[in-house]
C-alpha cells in the first residue's frame, strides 16, 4: 500500500485553505483513504518537510496550494540537486493564489477531481530545472519545474508578495506588473546557450524566461511550445519594450501569440549561463513566484529527473 503524505499550506488562497482545512482533509480522504497531514508555518517548510517525508519511507507526496508551495514540495525531492527517492512522485492539489504548473499538467482546480486523478496514479516523468545564482551573501541553488525567469519579473514578485492577497493569481500578478512597468529600467544582459560561449548573444530585455512548463505570472502563456519533458528549455526573451508595449501587447502575452512580435526572440537549450553586461546591475530573478537572487545565475536542465502525477491521457 502506498505512503502518501499531503503538504499543506494554510496561508494558501490568502488563508482560506487553513479556515477550510477539516472540509478540504474529508474530500482528500474519502479518494486518497489514509494519509499524513504536514502543515507548514514558514517559508521552505515545504521542502524541508518533502524531505523528511521522502526519507521516511513517502510514495506519494501532495502539494496543496499554489505555485510557491508547490515550487517547494518539488525542491524536498531533491538533495545537492540529486533525487532523494526517485521512484516516488509528486501531486498537485490547486489552492492558491497562482496556478501556473497546473495548467500544464491538466490538473484541474476541484479538489475532488483532482485528489480522483491521485488515486488513479498515472505519472509521467518530467524534466527539471536547477537554477545556480547569485545572492548578497553568495551563491546559492534551487529547483523549479516549471519557469524561472529574469528582468522585470523579480520586480513584480516584489510587488505581489507585498501586496493583499485579495485578488485571483492573475489579477494580481496584471496589477503588479503594471505597477513594476513604472520603476523597471530595461537592463542589458548576455546570455550563453549550452556552452556555446562563441555564439553569445547580448541584449537590452524587459523579461528572459527559462521554460520548463509554459505558463507563469497568473496565466500568461509565455512559452507556448514548451514541453515538460523534451529534454530542454525553451528560452523567451521581451526584449527593449517600453510601457506602451507592454500595455498593448499584453494580451499576445495571455494567449502565446507573441512570439513572431518584434522584439520577441527564443531559443532551446538544456544549459543557460546569463549575466548583467553592466558590472553591478542587479539583474533580478524570478522563481515560480518569487524573487531570491539575482545574475550571474547558471540554469541547468535535467532530463526527466521528477515523477508527477497526471490526468490519465
Amino acid at each position: 500500500m502506498e505512503k502518501t503524505a499531503v503538504v499543506v499550506n494554510p496561508m494558501a488562497a490568502g488563508g482560506k485553505l487553513g479556515k477550510r482545512w477539516p472540509d478540504v482533509a474529508r474530500v482528500l480522504g474519502r479518494e486518497l483513504g489514509a494519509f499524513e497531514t504536514l502543515t507548514t508555518q514558514a517559508s521552505r517548510d515545504a521542502t524541508r518537510l518533502t524531505r523528511d517525508a521522502l526519507r521516511g519511507g513517502a510514495d506519494v507526496v501532495v502539494a496543496i496550494g499554489g505555485d510557491g508551495t508547490i515550487h517547494e514540495v518539488a525542491n524536498g525531492f531533491f538533495d545537492d540537486g540529486k533525487p532523494i527517492r526517485p521512484a516516488a512522485a509528486l501531486a498537485v492539489i490547486p489552492y492558491g493564489t497562482g496556478g501556473d504548473f497546473r495548467k500544464s499538467i491538466d490538473m484541474p482546480t476541484d479538489v475532488a477531481a483532482a485528489a480522483a486523478i491521485i488515486k488513479k496514479g498515472h505519472t509521467r516523468d518530467i524534466d527539471v530545472g536547477r537554477l545556480t545564482y547569485t545572492t548578497r551573501g553568495g551563491t546559492e541553488s534551487s529547483m523549479f519545474i516549471n519557469i524561472a525567469s529574469f528582468g522585470i519579473g523579480g520586480r513584480v514578485d516584489q510587488l505581489v508578495n507585498t501586496s493583499s492577497k485579495m485578488w485571483d493569481g492573475k489579477t494580481a500578478f496584471m496589477l503588479a506588473t503594471l505597477r513594476a512597468t513604472f520603476t523597471y529600467k530595461n537592463q542589458k544582459v548576455r546570455m550563453v546557450f549550452d556552452g556555446k560561449e562563441d555564439a553569445f548573444v547580448e541584449l537590452t530585455i524587459n523579461s528572459v524566461a527559462v521554460a520548463n512548463g509554459r505558463y507563469f505570472g497568473g496565466g500568461m502563456k509565455m512559452a507556448p511550445n514548451a514541453e515538460l519533458d523534451d529534454g530542454q528549455f525553451d528560452v523567451v526573451a521581451v526584449g527593449d519594450v517600453g510601457i506602451w508595449d507592454l500595455v498593448t501587447k499584453a494580451g499576445h502575452l495571455y494567449k502565446g501569440t507573441h512570439l513572431t512580435l518584434p522584439k520577441v526572440s527564443s531559443w532551446r537549450a538544456a544549459r543557460v549561463d546569463a549575466r548583467p553586461v553592466v558590472a553591478g546591475d542587479e539583474v533580478l530573478l524570478d522563481v515560480d513566484g518569487e524573487a531570491p537572487g539575482h545574475l550571474p545565475a547558471t540554469f541547468v536542465l535535467l532530463p526527466r529527473a521528477l515523477k508527477v502525477v497526471v490526468p490519465n491521457g
